[in-house]
C-alpha cells in the first residue's frame, strides 16, 4: 500500500501532456465531447499495464483504431473503456474495474471513486464524463483535474491578458527610466529591483497564458498570438540586465528566481535585490552597469557587437561619446553601420533628456 502511496501528487510535466491531449480540437476531447452533448456518462482508462489488467473483469476486447464516434459509441454500453498510452487504439471497452477499496479517495459518486483508485493504484491517467453534471475531469496520482470549456477558459485568459498588458507598460516606463540612469552612471540597487519586478510579472503571468494556450487546443490561437505580442523580447531583456549586473564569476545574480520566489515577496523589494543576489540589503548601494542592454537595443544590433564595442571604448559612457568615425574603426563595423549605430545611441540620449 505504502508503495502506491508515494505516486500522490502534483506532476506538472505529466499533467501538461494529457492536458495538451484534452485540448479542444483532439480526438480525445471531440470524443469526450460526444460523450457529453449525448448524456450517457464514461469512465476511460488511458493506457494498460498488468495492474490494469489485474483490476479489470468482464468486458471485451475491441483493438480498433481510435476515433471519437468510436469512443462515442463504445461509451453507451455499461463498464469502462481501455486506450493505449498513445490514443491510438481502443483496447477493450464494457469493462468493471475493481480497485482496492483501501485506496484513500475523497470522491463520493461511484464513477469518480472508481476513476481516482484506478488512476492511483495502476498509476495511469483516468478520464471521466459525468452523466448527472455533464462535466469532464481527469484523474491522475490521487489529484482530480477538472477538463473546463473554452468559455470558462478564455474568461480567465482575457483577465490575464489585461493584467499582463498593464505590467508590460510598467516595464517599459521602468526600463527607460533605468536607461536614462545608467547613461548618468546613477544606478542603484533600488533602480534595478523596480526594473526587475515587472519584468518577472510579465513572465509569471506569461506561463500562466502558456497554460491556457494549452488547455484551449485549436480555441486558443488568437490568445498565442496576443500572448507573443506582449511578451515579445522579454527573455532578451532579462539575458540583458544579467550581463550588465552580474559580477565577473558571481554565478548568484539571476532573474529567474524571480520566478519561484511567492507573489508577497516580489511586491518587496529587500526580498527581491537578495533574491537575484545582492545580499547587503542596502538598496543605496551604488551599481556600475556593463551597458549591454542599452548598446545592443539602442542600435539593434548583436549581443556579441555590443559587447566588442563595450570592449573597444571602455564603457557605456565611452561607446555614448564616440562619433561615427570611431565607431567604424571597430572590426566588423563598416561606415553604414557605424553611422546607424550613431543615431540609434543619440535618438537613446535624446529620449533620455541628455
Amino acid at each position: 500500500m505504502m508503495s502506491k502511496l508515494r505516486t500522490l501528487g502534483h506532476d506538472e510535466e505529466r499533467y501538461r501532456r494529457y492536458r495538451a491531449l484534452l485540448a479542444p480540437g483532439t480526438p480525445l476531447r471531440e470524443g469526450l465531447e460526444r460523450i457529453r452533448a449525448g448524456r450517457t456518462g464514461a469512465l476511460i482508462v488511458l493506457g494498460s499495464n498488468p495492474v490494469v489488467d489485474q483490476i479489470s473483469t468482464g468486458g471485451f476486447n475491441v483493438n480498433t483504431d481510435f476515433t471519437p464516434t468510436g469512443l462515442r459509441e463504445l461509451a453507451k454500453m455499461d463498464g469502462g473503456i481501455v486506450v493505449d498510452k498513445d490514443l491510438t487504439t481502443i483496447l477493450a471497452a464494457g469493462v468493471h474495474f475493481t480497485p482496492s477499496a483501501q485506496l484513500p479517495t475523497i470522491e463520493t459518486g461511484t464513477r469518480h471513486r472508481t476513476a481516482d483508485r484506478i488512476a492511483l493504484q495502476a498509476n495511469v491517467p483516468v478520464v471521466t464524463v459525468s452523466q448527472a453534471m455533464s462535466s469532464i475531469a481527469l484523474f491522475m496520482a490521487g489529484l482530480r483535474y477538472p477538463i473546463e470549456s473554452s468559455e470558462q477558459i478564455l474568461v480567465r485568459a482575457e483577465q490575464a491578458v489585461a493584467t499582463l498588458s498593464r505590467y508590460r507598460e510598467r516595464l517599459e516606463s521602468a526600463t527607460s527610466q533605468l536607461s536614462s540612469l545608467e547613461i548618468d552612471s546613477l544606478v542603484t540597487i533600488d533602480d534595478l529591483v523596480k526594473a526587475v519586478q515587472p519584468l518577472a510579472m510579465v513572465r509569471r503571468l506569461a506561463e500562466e497564458l502558456e497554460g491556457h494556450v494549452e488547455a484551449l487546443g485549436v480555441d486558443g490561437r488568437l490568445l498565442q498570438l496576443q500572448l507573443y505580442d506582449l511578451t515579445h523580447g522579454i527573455d532578451q531583456l532579462a539575458t540583458l540586465i544579467e550581463l550588465d549586473y552580474r559580477a565577473e564569476g558571481d554565478e548568484r545574480f539571476s532573474l529567474d528566481v524571480l520566478r519561484h520566489l511567492p507573489a508577497g515577496d516580489l511586491l518587496d523589494p529587500v526580498s527581491v535585490a537578495t533574491s537575484i543576489g545582492f545580499t547587503s540589503g542596502n538598496l543605496d548601494q551604488h551599481l556600475n552597469c556593463r551597458g549591454y542592454r542599452v548598446v545592443s537595443q539602442s542600435a539593434h544590433m548583436t549581443t556579441s557587437l555590443a559587447g566588442r564595442l563595450l570592449e573597444h571604448f571602455g564603457s557605456l559612457q565611452g561607446v555614448l561619446a564616440a562619433s561615427s568615425s570611431q565607431l567604424a574603426g571597430v572590426p566588423e563595423v563598416s561606415v553604414a553601420r557605424a553611422r546607424a549605430i550613431r543615431d540609434g545611441l543619440a535618438r537613446l540620449t535624446e529620449k533620455a533628456g541628455h
